[in-house]
């Protein structure tokens, strides 16, 4: 009953507007990404919900310099085991395509970059603050007792750039278990320009 009661209260306190977080979708995107990936950290749950709530366009300067960065990315990058795409947060309001998608062939570097840029250019302003989301997701962690390495030290720092509405890479841990290589793609584009290729 207390634990009933602790989520309702969540729920009520990320209210705004008449229109409420859904606690119960991130928490379940949380643990699915602790499923899959279970060497993250909570920088890496920041992230993927950064990515979520800012889509791509806080790394885009250019078309011409992303050209040339996801050349280059191409070139260095290695064998990698992960999927050809998969939603971010919580709401799968944008994707994550794996580079890995190019290197088989099954879609052209050009084809995922137009699809980046245009993502970028859809990008609107949520309904919520950034910082608004991120002491929702920091509350179901504690709230759920989910155990991250390293918790307590990062909370501090990502709280502060969740003040600044700042991105941060992937954790250590997270690039050397995983060797992310990736462009995010708003879902509606994916799902025209990219997703058939990819299923």
């Amino acid at each position: 009953m207390r634990k009933l009661l602790l989520v309702l209260a969540l729920v009520c306190s990320f209210s705004l507007f008449g229109q409420s977080i859904d606690t119960t979708a991130m928490r379940s995107a949380i643990e699915r990404q602790l499923a899959t990936y279970p060497e993250s950290t909570l920088q890496d749950i920041y992230k993927s919900f950064y990515q979520e709530h800012f889509g791509p366009g806080h790394i885009i300067s250019d078309t011409a310099s992303a050209r040339r960065y996801l050349m280059r990315e191409l070139s260095e990058m290695g064998k990698t085991a992960s999927p050809y795409f998969e939603p971010t947060g919580s709401k799968g309001d944008y994707v994550r395509v794996y580079l890995s998608a190019i290197a088989d062939s099954l879609i052209t570097a050009e084809q995922l970059l137009d699809a980046f840029v245009r993502s970028a250019n859809l990008w609107q302003e949520p309904a919520f603050s950034w910082m608004e989301k991120w002491k929702a997701i920091v509350s179901i962690i504690q709230a759920n007792k989910i155990e991250l390495e390293g918790f307590e030290t990062d909370l501090p720092l990502l709280t502060e750039a969740a003040q600044n509405n700042q991105a941060v890479h992937h954790s250590r841990r997270y690039n050397e278990a995983y060797h992310p290589h990736y462009r995010i793609v708003e879902h509606s584009i994916f799902e025209r320009a990219l997703e058939q290729a990819l299923k």
